[in-house]
């Protein structure tokens, strides 16, 4: 391990604990991370609740030193989850404190360290009734998934700790899924048909995007299959006008395009004008064309021309907590107060959209989230309070059907954690 990919997990983590700002967006506004830091950066973020209750076990008081505390659970995280050799890790932890100067906390941070080497099998067995250790969830969402799914929780909080597989949405426009899957079997890559997502291919083991044949042109993309399946729900057909709501990074606006080339028009619309030029090379990619218009959900004024959609895709802003498995630092940066907040924003985008859409037309709402509040019970008081409101329920092959709206929890299936409700706008 090269001597600073250590510090470089220790200075991403101190920023990630006191900005509040996600990995993806720290790790690009460092210098390129390499595997192992971004193995220390993730595992931190999954197993930060075990690390907490260890380290809790081998101090009488949490250091005061945000560095020292980050310092302590990455040596700890190798020590028991990477199971890097014990002199190895406690000399380079306590080397770090050099780096980051703070040489007066070397003597706790070895005799912490040396202390686990030594207790380590007492210590598990002390933990081993402890919630915090068993589930690895933060108080707050662990509470949340017990109310929400008490059948499920524990199978949630288990597969919010798994790696999640690598799938694959084949460009059906440039070949099918079955010739994609002989291309990879000649190029040696495992891998098998989607069990759920028509257009999807999920590999037996991960690999970079840059070794996916044709790639780079374009015929074939990285996404969930849950991500895929938003594309059949709008029931495309050539003609139709569609707005593709909070659209970045653009999967999903990419899937529209392949499935149904011939619309009479297709409107991706996001407030980050970052985020869209994300978008517009993805779209580059795939050799599609989207029009592409940054402006604000919650105010059409400002970006709507007037012209009623027959279909609405609002993939809505929410607590992200069905992709933990993808982004483990959603633990350490969401909490309960801002649930109450996102339902709001939901809430209120579902009432400014909806008077675009055309009578008889589809809005499809879709969140990456397990909770209730965000889903079922935010589409019940939609539907409540607009009569002319509609949710089309029809038998599915995946995910649990909650009466208003099909949730799909982490892992079932190879998938991610997903909920999508199909709205019908009355003709009368």
């Amino acid at each position: 391990m090269n001597k600073n990919e250590r510090l470089h997990a220790l200075k991403i983590l101190t920023q990630l604990l006191t900005e509040k700002s996600s990995l993806s967006q720290l790790m690009p506004a460092t210098a390129e991370a390499t595997p192992m830091t971004k193995e220390i950066c993730f595992g931190f973020c999954r197993h930060y609740f075990r690390l907490q209750a260890l380290a809790e076990c081998l101090l009488q008081k949490k250091p005061k030193e945000l560095e020292i505390w980050v310092a302590l659970l990455i040596g700890l995280y190798q020590l028991h989850y990477m199971q890097v050799p014990d002199y190895a890790v406690v000399k380079e932890t306590v080397s770090l404190l050099e780096k980051i100067k703070k040489p007066w906390a070397k003597g706790l941070v070895n005799a912490v360290l040396r202390n686990f080497c030594r207790q380590q099998n007492e210590i598990l067995e002390r933990l081993s009734n402890d919630p915090r250790f068993i589930h690895g969830q933060p108080q707050w969402l662990l509470e949340r998934l017990q109310a929400d799914w008490p059948d499920d929780w524990q199978a949630i909080a288990q597969a919010n700790d798994m790696h999640p597989p690598m799938t694959l949405r084949v460009n059906v426009q440039k070949n099918s899924v079955a010739e994609y899957l002989q291309i990879l079997n000649q190029e040696g890559i495992a891998a098998e048909p989607h069990p759920i997502a028509a257009a999807g291919i999920t590999l037996t083991k991960p690999c970079d995007v840059r070794q996916l044949p044709g790639f780079a042109e374009g015929r074939v993309s990285v996404q969930d299959g849950a991500a895929q399946l938003a594309a059949s729900l709008l029931s495309l057909k050539p003609g139709l006008r569609l707005l593709d709501a909070c659209c970045a990074p653009g999967g999903k606006t990419c899937h529209i395009l392949e499935k149904e080339p011939n619309l009479s028009a297709c409107i991706a619309l996001d407030v980050d004008r970052k985020r869209l030029k994300r978008v517009q090379e993805n779209l580059d990619r795939l050799n599609l064309h989207a029009n592409l218009v940054e402006g604000d959900a919650l105010n059409p004024a400002t970006w709507w021309d007037g012209q009623l959609f027959d279909r609405i895709l609002l993939d809505a802003p929410c607590s992200a907590t069905g992709v933990i498995r993808r982004h483990s630092d959603i633990k350490l940066l969401r909490n309960n107060e801002e649930i109450v907040t996102i339902t709001k924003i939901q809430h209120n985008m579902l009432n400014c959209l909806w008077p675009l859409l055309a009578k008889g037309g589809l809005l499809v709402y879709a969140t990456c989230s397990v909770m209730s509040a965000e889903n079922e019970q935010q589409i019940a008081n939609f539907v409540a309070t607009h009569p002319d409101c509609t949710i089309i329920k029809e038998s599915r092959t995946w995910g649990h059907a909650t009466g208003h709206g099909q949730q799909i929890l982490p892992g079932e299936q190879g998938m991610d954690g997903f909920f999508y409700a199909v709205l019908f706008k009355d003709k009368k």
